[in-house]
């Protein structure tokens, strides 16, 4: 059973920066995906357990930065340049198979879930 803990969301100006992070309880892929109210999740980012692959939506491209450090067991999401559009739930995933391709972006490819952590961009 793998543990995730998030921490780093909160209240930002617009062109502002947060950075999430995510403890694991094992050695796992993990992702980043966000929830807007009345919306869908969707996919933001994901890195392997090595920190050789990493995924972005186009969304975020550019703008957020996925690592990990594998010591810590912790992955870390630096958003820069924010956006209100940015503003949602963010949870962090992980799943003990290899991802690869396009797969990473679908939420039922995960398997362990952490809480969540509000994110809030104000205009």
């Amino acid at each position: 059973q793998v543990q995730l803990v998030e921490s780093g969301g909160g209240l930002v100006q617009a062109g502002g920066s947060l950075r999430l992070s995510c403890a694991a309880s094992g050695r796992t892929f993990m992702g980043w995906f966000r929830q807007a109210p009345g919306k869908e999740r969707e996919f933001v980012s994901a890195i392997s357990w090595s920190g050789g692959n990493t995924y972005y939506a186009d969304s975020v491209k550019g703008r957020f930065t996925i690592s990990r450090d594998a010591a810590k067991n912790t992955v870390y999401l630096q958003m820069n340049s924010l956006k209100p559009e940015d503003t949602a739930v963010y949870y962090c995933a992980a799943t003990a198979e290899w991802l690869v391709g396009r797969v990473v972006v679908t939420p039922q490819k995960y398997d362990y879930w952490g809480q969540g952590t509000q994110v809030t961009v104000s205009s």
